[in-house]
């Protein structure tokens, strides 16, 4: 480890996936290939929802909100990733490291908050239809949209202050391809009891609160669709949802796997596996799981690749 002084600590070394150059190397075109496919499908998707005017409605609104959230999470992390692999330098600045732990909590928290909303459109969608258009009215999703992104933007600075106001004197190395809060607590050399208890409180009260109102969403779906007389309409209602549950699956388990747990938990080369599935995998499937499973989203698709052609 490389001993540094609290006062001169002006960047970080990330510890990369390999030190191997051949190893590095088919790193570098697999995760290149998973980068580019997941930013060509989540933009296909929301041109696809901006396109055709039979999307624009609540659903696909969040649903462009999640693509673009899909779109902003890699992009923090996997093209330094990038660079370090090709590279030899693994050094990022303090401020740069700053910036790149602040804009991933703030996209993982706000998309958090945006699968609790679009299972709220779920459970006013199938449980209230006829009431559905003027219970969720655009003005309504425009108006929670916002709110999720103001509740992730403050949930992250909330967490990026405690952190870089820590006290870095022991070393300068993160345990982790891209700077995140369980490899900067390891750093300090002060004791972090008191921020880790802060973190935990905060991320549990708005990370429960959350998965809760997700939850009962669900309930009230399921026992919905088990009361539908007609299977072609059960069937339907668990097409509709069974994309946004997959996806809630994917994200809540990864996230409070890494997030919802004391620092005395951390383990580098676990975090890096749970990490990679939220941050680049989860990204990556969002839009295969709501093309693949969606019947109005494929027809738009072929209706633009028609244009296109």
């Amino acid at each position: 480890m490389q001993r540094v002084n609290l006062s001169t600590v002006s960047e970080f070394v990330l510890v990369g996936l390999s030190d191997a150059p051949e190893v590095r190397f088919l790193l570098f075109v697999l995760f290149l290939i998973i980068y580019l496919a997941t930013l060509a499908g989540n933009i296909t998707i929301l041109v696809v929802i901006s396109t055709d005017i039979h999307l624009h409605n609540p659903m696909y609104f969040f649903l462009g909100n999640l693509s673009l959230l899909d779109i902003l999470c890699p992009t923090t992390t996997v093209p330094k990733m990038l660079k370090h692999l090709l590279l030899e330098n693994k050094v990022i600045s303090f401020t740069g490291c700053m910036l790149q732990l602040f804009f991933l909590i703030d996209v993982v928290g706000t998309e958090i908050f945006l699968l609790a909303v679009m299972a709220y459109d779920r459970y006013v969608a199938i449980c209230h239809p006829l009431q559905y258009m003027n219970i969720v009215s655009m003005k309504l999703c425009a108006h929670l949209a916002i709110g999720t992104w103001v509740v992730g933007f403050f949930n992250s600075l909330l967490h990026t202050s405690l952190i870089f106001t820590l006290s870095f004197c022991d070393s300068n190395e993160v345990d982790q391809y891209y700077c995140d809060i369980p490899p900067m607590m390891a750093l300090s050399c002060l004791p972090t009891y008191s921020r880790e208890l802060v973190i935990l409180l905060v991320a549990g009260v708005l990370g429960s609160g959350a998965f809760v109102v997700t939850l009962i969403s669900y309930i009230y779906i399921l026992l919905a669709i088990l009361h539908m007389k007609s299977s072609e309409s059960r069937h339907k209602a668990f097409s509709t949802c069974g994309s946004h549950l997959t996806v809630v699956c994917l994200f809540y388990g990864t996230t409070i796997c890494t997030y919802v747990r004391p620092s005395s938990t951390y383990s580098p080369h676990q975090d890096r596996i749970v990490s990679m599935l939220y941050g680049i995998l989860t990204p990556l499937l969002n839009p295969i799981i709501y093309s693949l499973r969606n019947k109005e989203v494929k027809c738009a698709l072929r209706k633009v690749i028609s244009q296109v052609r």
